[in-house]
């Protein structure tokens, strides 16, 4: 990105912050607004105008209209743009290895476990470490559990052996992926149709909602039901301009985002659900579910990635999880 561009994108944030006693919040996300984070999205964004009066206004910019994947959190740095919501793993680079955590294989084994996490004082402490980068968080929002893609079966570690997984950026990740024999591959969600068409990498892991939005299932010939990870987003807005907030406007401006988080999580979860039912209707992939031994026999064959980071992550880190997952 040009360094002309963010400060013109500062200079534009800067002056539209309040037009008419109004406040107006940019809202900056890099997925479509039929994803369940879109539709958090707007949702949030009415829900803080009805509880504000129409003090706030909160402007929603999806599918990277404003500032692409790589750019976002150098903006909402700058001031340039007031609220993000972007992936966990975008926190790892700058220095907040500990979110980097919910990428480890089989961490949490349903919903409600990880909201214990995401949603009690082990999360609440985890989105206080971003305070320090002129961020603060708001909320985790869920895309859902990960399951795994092939053009072959996919039931024991060894069906991994030598293929190629696309996976985003995460060194988490990448020991995931060599812990059963496979091949990490770093690719932007934006070219992995092409490169799973195309031979590039045979498999990759996501939530069922993406894999069906995202056309997935038409160049992968299994879905291998795993739910071995997790993918979220942590919602965030710049420190300086929440401090700068009145403390009303906060108090309803957390509010909205309580509904939000609750609205959004509700739609992760069922359209993964539906995502599934109308994957199956197609006929283009075989759904397979592993068993209870399958499941765990998978899940003993990556345990040693939690070793593995635990230094990365932090062993207070895991430890505090392992503590909120127990309460």
């Amino acid at each position: 990105m040009k360094v002309s561009n963010l400060l013109l994108g500062l200079l534009l944030g800067c002056a539209s912050l309040a037009v008419n006693a109004q406040t107006i919040i940019k809202f900056s996300h890099v997925v479509t607004t039929d994803t369940p984070k879109g539709k958090a999205s707007e949702f949030f964004a009415k829900k803080a105008a009805e509880l504000t009066n129409g003090k706030v206004k909160v402007e929603i910019y999806p599918n990277s209209s404003l500032y692409k994947d790589k750019e976002e959190i150098e903006a909402l740095q700058m001031g340039a743009v007031q609220m993000l919501a972007p992936s966990l793993s975008k926190f790892g680079p700058m220095g907040l290895r500990e979110f980097e955590a919910f990428d480890l294989p089989f961490l949490f084994d349903t919903t409600a476990a990880l909201h214990k996490v995401t949603q009690g004082p082990v999360g609440a402490g985890l989105l206080a470490k971003l305070e320090p980068k002129g961020i603060k968080g708001l909320a985790f929002w869920d895309n859902g559990f990960k399951s795994f893609t092939a053009n072959t079966p996919l039931k024991t570690p060894a069906d991994f052996k030598g293929k190629k997984f696309r996976i985003q950026s995460s060194k988490v990740l990448e020991e995931e992926i060599r812990s059963v024999g496979g091949l990490p591959q770093v690719l932007a969600f934006s070219e992995v149709y092409q490169a799973l068409q195309t031979g590039v990498v045979d498999g990759t892991e996501n939530t069922i909602s993406n894999i069906y939005t995202q056309k997935t299932h038409e160049v992968q010939k299994y879905l291998s039901l795993t739910n071995h990870g997790y993918i979220g987003y942590v919602v965030v807005v710049n420190k300086k301009f929440w401090d700068a907030l009145p403390t009303d406007i906060r108090t309803q401006f957390e509010q909205a985002m309580k509904e939000a988080t609750v609205y959004g999580n509700n739609i992760a979860q069922d359209e993964n659900d539906q995502a599934l039912i109308d994957l199956k209707k197609t006929g283009r992939t075989t759904v397979y579910e592993l068993t209870k031994e399958e499941r765990l026999a998978l899940k003993q064959a990556m345990a040693p990635v939690h070793a593995k980071m635990a230094d990365r992550v932090g062993k207070d880190t895991l430890q505090l999880i392992s503590n909120g997952l127990a309460e």
